[in-house]
């Protein structure tokens, strides 16, 4: 597999975790996640490589996480899943995926783990 960045380039962290990728000259798929968000079966995919709730992938201070009632602890993973899915703003970013795993660039030396 290709390595792959899920990325917002309107973001500091996701500009300078693609940039720590260029700098290693690694070839990676770009997605713009915003535009072209994953699916529920990827985005389950991703939550479980991670070892994560989708609650731990999500940006709770996102003003949409209040307005859709994302802080009711009472749904489940599946409607989390499509929360995000549907509303691509409240995924944390960057996600980078290589064939040695799956990391969030926050701090974007995170990634170096799974070159």
């Amino acid at each position: 597999m290709k390595p792959r960045i899920y990325h917002n380039p309107r973001c500091s962290k996701s500009r300078q975790t693609l940039q720590l990728l260029v700098d290693k000259s690694i070839d990676v798929d770009v997605i713009e996640y915003l535009q072209t968000p994953p699916d529920a079966t990827t985005l389950d995919k991703i939550l479980s490589q991670l070892g994560m709730e989708p609650r731990q992938l999500m940006r709770t201070h996102e003003t949409e996480y209040k307005e859709l009632g994302l802080d009711n602890p009472t749904l489940d993973r599946a409607s989390l899943i499509n929360a995000m899915v549907n509303t691509p703003k409240l995924i944390e970013r960057p996600i980078v995926l290589t064939n040695k795993g799956i990391a969030i660039g926050r701090p974007p030396e995170n990634i170096l783990k799974v070159l």
